[in-house]
């Protein structure tokens, strides 16, 4: 069994276990291949002045790749495991079903890839354990990528978006507000510095890009897969924080992807599970989804992910990632990006409704595409692309342009010289006390107040009787616990995403003894675009506060994810929007309530009205004390 890597002293530092040999031989082997090395990029991303200085390095690996080593740069794979060379029966179990073999480590010298991505659940992946732990795992993958004759270090990617729905990393990882949240604040600053925490304490831990920010404008309340993961619907706001972020997540020591290109904001139907399509027209898709994406490729962009969506207005029956229309054609001639292409997950609906597994990488290759993240078969996959290649189907040259990028890539940011980190450190940094303040902090500056008709809030502390009711097991502990710090005594009903008839006799019968109740809801607008009605769960969530409000005891409704759900219950008169559950999103909602800051958040979206056209409440609305 190969020997795994000992912990770090220094950002940079092979290994102890290793550097009297293996560390000496790598060495060797990289400055034979490479010569003279430089330092990392600056934060602002790639440039001339990088280019130029890498090129001839470029140039001098590209002569010694053999062809299988150049084709395996091209993907990105997901490996299951807390370790790079010891894994659990289980982990060995996804290992061999994807790979067939047992280890990271394994499918690192099996496929030469360019790129690994890590999860927690998916395919019991389990990557992501304590922040030691994932630095090891990383140290551990590096390590087994640059075992000679001519290791490349690995890009390591993870989806860090922020907020409650794409977050790999959880405690102790700082949890910021996410994209929607940010919108509401309308900080460049505070957006800036968000990614920069996200990036710090990605990069300590090993992970070298992060699958952020989302650049989706979301023009459409019912979009069932972007949401709060889009700043919100106003491009120009998009822009300006999509901006702050890419510098953000650079200067904190991570590459940073805008996605999904060319715009998810406005597809009805989730390209996990089928292919949408985006009827916008070339002057909506100027005016709308482009301008977040000028702005991130302004900013110095590393990557751009392409989505699986239709674009009839430019190709038609043909998704992006596999559209050379959409992404030569729009992306590297008209916005000329010249940075990397990355597809969104090929083992999504969006790819294999459409693509079987051989064809799906070739595709999206001749497209544009620089890099192939998680295809749903990597032997057939790999064995496909090489196959194009030796058939001249894929040229030479089309395959050395995006080897080129990888490369480039890869020395720009600081890869070749600084390839390992340090465990110890990476306990620091994650969840560092003043990470936490600053989250704390933002986010405080994000809650929207966006009715308070009754003039209920703020509220006074003391003793009062509040029921909490509503959505979410941990989120409505986490509420009752901060009502309780501010002398409040609480009783929890929880009822879920979708409330019974039970749980919502139960709330209206608890309700008349309280002083006070405090619903959360979850998505409580969101309708079945098979039937055009509200979701089963919308519909039993709106019966659940219309009976509270029946009941004639205050109610507060905290709609913790969309903003949207005020449509479907227009007549609550105390109504806040969090854009989130995180416990900071939780503690800074409290706050509010009770007066200890400001509710100086402002919608990132317009609301429709309950029929859907008409306004209910426009861009920009929000309330103070």
């Amino acid at each position: 069994m190969t020997a795994r890597p000992a912990p770090t002293t220094r950002r940079g530092a092979l290994p102890r276990a290793v550097a009297a040999g293996l560390g000496l031989l790598l060495s060797l082997t990289l400055a034979a291949t490479l010569g003279p090395t430089a330092a990392p990029a600056t934060a602002g991303g790639r440039g001339a002045a990088a280019d130029a200085r890498h090129r001839d390095q470029v140039r001098h690996l590209l002569r010694h790749l053999s062809l299988r080593e150049k084709v395996g740069q091209l993907f990105v794979i997901e490996v299951a495991g807390r370790d790079a060379f010891t894994v659990s029966d289980t982990a060995k179990a996804v290992n061999q079903r994807l790979y067939g073999v047992d280890t990271p480590a394994q499918a690192i010298a099996k496929y030469r890839p360019g790129g690994v991505i890590y999860f927690t659940t998916r395919n019991n992946d389990d990557n992501i354990g304590d922040p030691a732990q994932v630095a090891t795992l990383s140290n551990g993958l590096q390590l087994a990528a640059l075992a000679p004759p001519r290791g490349i270090p690995l890009q390591i990617s993870v989806d860090q978006e922020g907020g409650s729905l794409v977050a790999r990393f959880g405690s102790p990882a700082t949890q910021m507000p996410g994209n929607m949240a940010l919108g509401a604040g309308r900080s460049a600053v505070d957006a800036r510095r968000s990614a920069q925490v996200i990036g710090s304490e990605l990069a300590a831990v090993g992970v070298t890009q992060d699958y952020a920010p989302v650049s989706d404008v979301n023009v459409n309340p019912n979009n069932p897969v972007i949401g709060i993961r889009s700043v919100g619907s106003d491009p120009a706001l998009v822009s300006e924080l999509v901006d702050a972020q890419v510098r953000g997540y650079h200067a904190g020591g991570v590459s940073a992807v805008s996605k999904h290109f060319p715009g998810h904001g406005d597809t009805g139907v989730d390209s996990h599970y089928g292919l949408p399509e985006v009827t916008h027209t070339l002057a909506e898709l100027e005016t709308i989804d482009l301008p977040p994406f000028r702005a991130a490729i302004a900013a110095g962009v590393d990557t751009i992910m392409t989505a699986h969506v239709v674009l009839p207005a430019i190709e038609p029956d043909v998704p992006a990632t596999m559209s050379h229309k959409i992404l030569t054609g729009l992306l590297r001639g008209e916005l000329g990006f010249d940075g990397l292409i990355v597809t969104d997950a090929l083992d999504m609906g969006g790819a294999t409704a459409t693509y079987p597994p051989d064809v799906a990488p070739v595709q999206a290759l001749l497209a544009g595409v620089d890099q192939l993240l998680i295809p749903p078969q990597m032997d057939t996959a790999y064995d496909a692309v090489l196959d194009a290649v030796r058939s001249g189907a894929i040229g030479r040259k089309r395959l050395d342009a995006s080897v080129r990028r990888i490369l480039q890539h890869k020395l720009d940011r600081g890869l070749f010289d600084h390839p390992f980190v340090d465990p110890v450190a990476a306990v620091q940094v994650m969840g560092s006390a003043g990470h936490l303040a600053t989250a704390q902090a933002i986010t405080d500056r994000t809650t929207t107040l966006v009715k308070n008709d009754a003039g209920l809030l703020p509220l006074d502390a003391g003793p009062r009787d509040v029921l909490v009711a509503g959505w979410g097991v941990t989120t409505t502990q986490r509420l009752a616990t901060a009502l309780g710090a501010r002398g409040a005594t609480t009783q929890v009903l929880e009822s879920g995403t979708t409330p019974s008839p039970a749980a919502i006799d139960a709330a209206v019968a608890a309700a008349p003894d309280a002083d006070l109740v405090v619903v959360s809801t979850n998505n409580a607008y969101a309708v079945d675009t098979a039937t055009e009605q509200p979701t089963a769960a919308a519909a039993a969530q709106t019966r659940l506060v219309r009976a509270l409000l029946a009941t004639g005891t205050p109610v507060v409704v905290a709609a913790m994810r969309n903003p949207y759900d005020v449509a479907s219950f227009a007549e609550a008169p105390t109504v806040l929007d969090t854009y989130g559950y995180t416990a900071a999103q939780v503690e800074s909602l409290v706050r509010v309530l009770f007066g200890e800051v400001d509710p100086a958040g402002r919608l990132p979206v317009s609301v429709p009205g309950p029929d859907g056209t008409r306004e209910l409440f426009e861009l920009g609305h929000g309330l103070g004390y």
